[in-house]
């Protein structure tokens, strides 16, 4: 009896801190965001495609921003919409103001965050556009390195243009355009597929000068490098056959210089030596 009741004595106090714990965090996660997440008073008072409160675009880009995007939604019925925004952001009220439905596309540009860029995207650009299109889009024009060296103005008209032109063109797999950073690296990859290709040919027996059977059961790692590292990206980004022809040539110089390297040869055998 005396055991029961010091628990008891214990255990009031741990119950009266828990509920004024969970009181703490029902007003800190329900009053507070309902005020800073749905400010209508920072809508305008027009109609408008673009609500730029951050700044991130002159007067003339913002002027000529607005008519293109009023004349692509004229033109195939997609609805784009541009907001920025850094301390002040008018919330879940610019979905009413807007009209957002399943046919529209909301950027959203805030520096606050690692990646500049973050898309609101109705549920019937999916067929078009799939996910991992607007993963690569966020990547490539919001990254800091991109916003950094470019701008954010530039950030979002390059992630706008993009959308454009794959909405004009029923759909993209991925984001058009071959950045160089992300061609360099299938020309790394095609060359280190030309490696071991090279590799692989080496000659293991007395007399032959060319081990095919080893390229063949080399042949998912060095195709996985050229093929599917070093060609693909490029021919699904671009038509420029400047940038395949130098991953070709790249395949092919790394293949005959492994080839042609003792180095990378088998060690001679017992009778050789």
């Amino acid at each position: 009896m005396v055991t029961l009741a010091s628990s008891r004595l214990v255990l009031r106090p741990l119950w009266g801190v828990l509920v004024m714990v969970i009181m703490v965090m029902a007003w800190l996660g329900g009053a507070a965001p309902a005020l800073a997440y749905d400010n209508p008073d920072l809508l305008p008072d027009q109609p408008t495609t673009i609500i730029d409160l951050a700044n991130s675009l002159s007067s003339s880009q913002e002027e000529t921003l607005e008519a293109d995007l009023a004349a692509f939604e004229t033109e195939t019925g997609w609805k784009l919409r541009v907001l920025t925004q850094y301390d002040r952001t008018p919330g879940r009220a610019v979905k009413d103001f807007w009209g957002l439905d399943d046919h529209s596309v909301m950027l959203v540009a805030d520096p606050r965050g690692g990646n500049l860029l973050n898309f609101s995207v109705g549920d019937d650009l999916y067929d078009l556009l799939p996910r991992t299109f607007w993963i690569e889009l966020q990547t490539r024009f919001g990254n800091q390195f991109f916003v950094r060296e470019n701008g954010e103005d530039n950030a979002i008209l390059g992630a706008l243009d993009a959308i454009k032109v794959c909405l004009r063109q029923d759909g993209c797999a991925v984001v058009p355009g071959l950045p160089q950073e992300q061609w360099i690296l299938t020309l790394i990859t095609s060359i280190l597929g030309g490696v071991v290709c090279g590799f692989a040919a080496h000659p293991r027996k007395q007399g032959q000068s060319f081990a095919w059977q080893w390229v063949l059961i080399f042949s998912p790692l060095w195709g996985i490098l050229f093929v599917a590292f070093g060609i693909g990206p490029v021919v699904t980004r671009t038509s420029d056959w400047i940038p395949l022809v130098r991953n070709i040539a790249g395949f092919a110089i790394g293949a005959l210089v492994a080839y042609l390297t003792p180095a990378f040869g088998p060690p001679p055998s017992q009778s050789e030596t």
